[in-house]
């Protein structure tokens, strides 16, 4: 790795290549099952992760949250296992294991010893179809993601916002609706629902393996067809048909007020274009013209001219999401400094990005982050847990081996004239939404006082 990096620094932003994906294996069982090896010998230990190609996008109207709260479900018995036993046997083998929910996946996984890498699958096998749904842990359940919304969600400003803006920029696709749920709908999910749900999504040919860590290819496909092999594929597996945007054609406004606002703010959302499959070079170009606008807290283009040179703002960023099924999102954020407006404050992003279109890329800036991604490619390697999370997500969104593969490469050829393009046409006329997250008039008054 030592000899990599120093090839990098030396060459700086010459192509280079993502160096752990060189050494990974792909495969498929008979069942459809999706294999992907990704040896490291570093450590005894793995990182075994089964991704599930289904998340809250891919949720009926009317059930927001049930992929979340199946996740929750895969947690209890099966027929070989008692509620809650998962984990345990996880914990009392030295390892550690979690599930996260997105909108376009569900992953379950564990961090053991590279010995016990079998019982993971045993295990992990069992609960793809043998799960079993009892009423009272359903019940019991639901109260837990209830909670867990009014702790993450309804108990902070800023994250009933950041919903409210996110329902107001998907007029029709799925991505509008929160993860977890709208609370109305979550007190409805029934047994019923989580079976439906589960009983449809969860086969092995909906289903990605990977395995990072001192494993050998041959010694995870052994152990593989042994414990998801005899699991038979769906003949009825559903296309992951979506509803789509329809064009945007008028700006939108969210205006949340709540006392509980430290510091209002303004985020300004648009919806941006994701790597597609052959075709990541328009991504890739609005990843760099991310970091150059807001990627950095002192030296991006936001926050060197908001923050350090105006003193006009708290904090100042842009953020976009390259990795989803569908189109994303591409947003600008900026907190203004006590006493300054966030109708000022709205007014100055928009001032910043018509300079950078019409100024053009500092290329001393634009160097520097075109080898900052090349050095974090290669640190990424020290993580196989965070590997195994990147080919993982990668995969459930339709990128073949080779997309992931040919990323650097791709980011790496970015030129700054690439950006520009891209920056000219996500921001020439846009049609965003604005959302103004602030106090009401009385907090403010007493701040003043």
């Amino acid at each position: 790795m030592l000899h990599r990096l120093a090839l990098v620094l030396g060459l700086t932003v010459a192509p280079y290549m993502a160096q752990a994906a060189g050494d990974v294996v792909a495969f498929f069982l008979d069942n459809g099952m999706q294999v992907v090896v990704i040896p490291d010998d570093r450590a005894p230990a793995v990182t075994h992760m089964v991704w599930y190609r289904v998340g809250a996008g891919d949720e009926l109207p009317g059930q927001s949250g049930i992929a979340h709260f199946v996740e929750h479900l895969m947690f209890k018995a099966t027929d070989d296992m008692a509620s809650g036993e998962f984990s345990t046997v996880v914990e009392a083998n030295g390892g550690s294991d979690n599930a996260f929910t997105s909108w376009d996946y569900t992953a379950y996984f564990q961090r053991v010893a590279a010995d016990r890498l079998g019982l993971m699958m045993q295990m992990e096998a069992d609960r793809m179809r043998d799960i079993i749904f009892d009423p009272v842990e359903v019940a019991t359940e639901r109260s837990v993601i209830l909670e867990e919304r009014a702790q993450r969600t309804d108990s902070s400003a800023g994250a009933l916002f950041n919903e409210q803006m996110r329902a107001t920029l998907f007029l029709n696709h799925p991505y509008g609706r929160p993860i977890i749920g709208w609370r109305h709908e979550m007190e409805a999910l029934s047994l019923a629902d989580a079976q439906t749900f589960h009983d449809l999504w969860y086969h092995p040919n909906n289903a990605i393996l990977i395995v990072a860590g001192d494993v050998t290819p041959d010694a995870v496909r052994a152990l593989a067809e042994q414990h998801y092999g005899p699991i038979p594929a769906s003949p009825d597996l559903p296309v992951r048909a979506r509803p789509t945007e329809p064009p945007h054609i008028a700006n939108r406004r969210v205006d949340f007020t709540d006392q509980r606002v430290a510091n209002p703010y303004v985020s300004v959302q648009m919806l941006a274009p994701v790597r597609e499959p052959g075709n990541q070079a328009e991504a890739a170009a609005l990843v760099i013209l991310a970091e150059l606008l807001g990627g950095s807290g002192q030296t991006s283009l936001l926050a060197r001219r908001l923050q350090v040179d105006e003193e006009r703002s708290l904090y100042a960023a842009a953020f976009y999401d390259s990795t989803s099924l569908d189109p994303s999102g591409f947003s600008l954020v900026n907190v203004p400094v006590p006493g300054l407006s966030l109708d000022e404050a709205e007014a100055d992003l928009w001032r910043i990005i018509d300079d950078f279109l019409s100024d053009g890329i500092d290329m001393d800036h634009f160097e520097r982050i075109k080898f900052q991604i090349a050095a974090n490619d290669i640190y990424s390697e020290d993580s196989t847990q965070g590997l195994a999370r990147r080919w993982g997500m990668e995969l459930t969104i339709g990128l073949g081996v080779a997309d992931i593969e040919s990323w650097p490469d791709v980011l790496a050829a970015v030129t700054p004239e690439d950006v520009m393009a891209a920056a000219s046409r996500l921001f020439t006329d846009p049609v965003h939404v604005t959302g103004h997250l602030m106090r009401p008039p009385a907090a403010n008054a007493e701040i003043s006082q």
